[in-house]
């Protein structure tokens, strides 16, 4: 397992393609603060759909993978909310890299909440192809304050892409199980398995006690990471994510013997890394 601390878009720019069969994503979520970041963007030569991103010289990856209409979509989504850059322009060079280093049969899952999930799924399917979306999954919780002035929102988002529709790994049978919601109307064999879950999926948040917590602030609890582990990567496989944070996808993928890479530039998520996984490399920017 290797952690690197630095700036996610200058580490990953020099992995190697295809290297990774799960890539999960938890990137800052806009919550309307302006990012304090260069903005970069994927700008199309070619009318026609290509197969993936052409890196230049520079390392810049200008070009997305379905020409024309894939700048159209995003002029249009621009045009719509005058905010779209401060957070896409940051987030769209970080997907491109992404989409390279996934393996054949890989998949991506990127993490939003509601702010940010249409743009998304309208953005990913341009981008990567309508075709290579999987799932859209639901982590909804019941924690902490309810507003009164509308339907309290208490869910995230998740979108899951494949990079080949027919060739992508995905094991139900190695997921665990969740308990029957009304039992009474299965077997008492299937409700002593339990059910496989759905896109769906009813977790708590990270208790403020018990072993997972670890002070970080957007820690995401291990039971999400744990499904998403399982489902899509076999023991060995490489897993990434580079909104590291806490390190949670990098503590489960190592109970499952995954090869977790984790990269994070906040010097605290970096120290909390390490105080958790302590058997880590831990490489520096540069």
């Amino acid at each position: 397992m290797e952690i690197h601390e630095g700036d996610n878009l200058e580490v990953i720019r020099r992995l190697p393609d295809g290297a990774f069969t799960l890539i999960y994503l938890d990137p800052p979520f806009n919550t309307g603060r302006p990012q304090e970041r260069s903005i970069e963007t994927a700008r199309s030569r070619h009318p026609s759909p290509v197969s993936g991103p052409e890196p230049r010289g520079d390392g810049i990856v200008r070009r997305g993978f379905h020409g024309r209409e894939y700048e159209r979509i995003r002029g249009d989504l621009r045009a719509y909310d005058d905010r779209f850059d401060d957070y896409w322009g940051f987030l769209e060079p970080r997907l491109l890299e992404a989409w390279r280093l996934l393996a054949d049969d890989g998949t991506l899952y990127l993490h939003l909440d509601y702010r940010e999930a249409h743009y998304a799924k309208v953005l990913m399917d341009a981008l990567v192809g309508r075709e290579r979306f999987l799932n859209e999954l639901i982590w909804a919780y019941d924690y902490g304050a309810k507003t009164r002035k509308r339907w309290p929102t208490k869910h995230d988002t998740i979108l899951v892409y494949v990079k080949d529709p027919k060739a992508y790994w995905f094991d139900s049978d190695a997921v665990d199980r969740e308990p029957y919601m009304a039992p009474g109307l299965v077997t008492p064999e299937k409700a002593e398995r339990g059910k496989l879950p759905t896109d769906v999926w009813w977790h708590t948040i990270v208790p403020t006690t018990g072993r997972e917590k670890t002070g970080y602030p957007t820690q995401k609890p291990e039971g999400v990471l744990r499904r998403i582990v399982q489902a899509s990567s076999r023991p060995g496989d490489r897993v990434l994510d580079f909104f590291a944070g806490s390190g949670t996808t990098g503590a489960v993928a190592s109970a499952l013997g995954r090869d977790a890479v984790l990269v994070d530039h906040n010097p605290e998520a970096v120290a909390v890394m390490r105080e958790r996984m302590p058997h880590a490399r831990v490489l520096p920017s540069g």
